[in-house]
């Protein structure tokens, strides 16, 4: 996910895998494939480089994954009253 800010200084997290594209009209508009745009506060080029650097992150974790946790043991508990 990325993060944006619309206009009035709210922040949200956004898909960059929804991303149709990005243009500036003077605003950036950000117009998803499903068809939604947002206004946002980025700039063209900040836009393409959190996409970019989202991807590249994807990219470095995907080639070295964290080892697996442990499984959970569980283990019974004694409900006598005494």
């Amino acid at each position: 996910m990325i993060t944006v800010t619309r206009r009035n200084g709210t922040a949200f997290a956004l898909n960059p895998d929804l991303i149709e594209r990005v243009e500036a009209t003077p605003d950036t508009v950000i117009t998803l494939v499903s068809g939604t745009k947002y206004v946002v506060a980025e700039t063209v080029d900040r836009i393409v480089e959190e996409v970019c650097a989202f991807r590249a992150a994807v990219l470095v974790a995907s080639a070295h994954p964290a080892p697996p946790e442990p499984p959970v043991r569980l283990h019974s508990v004694s409900t006598s009253e005494n």
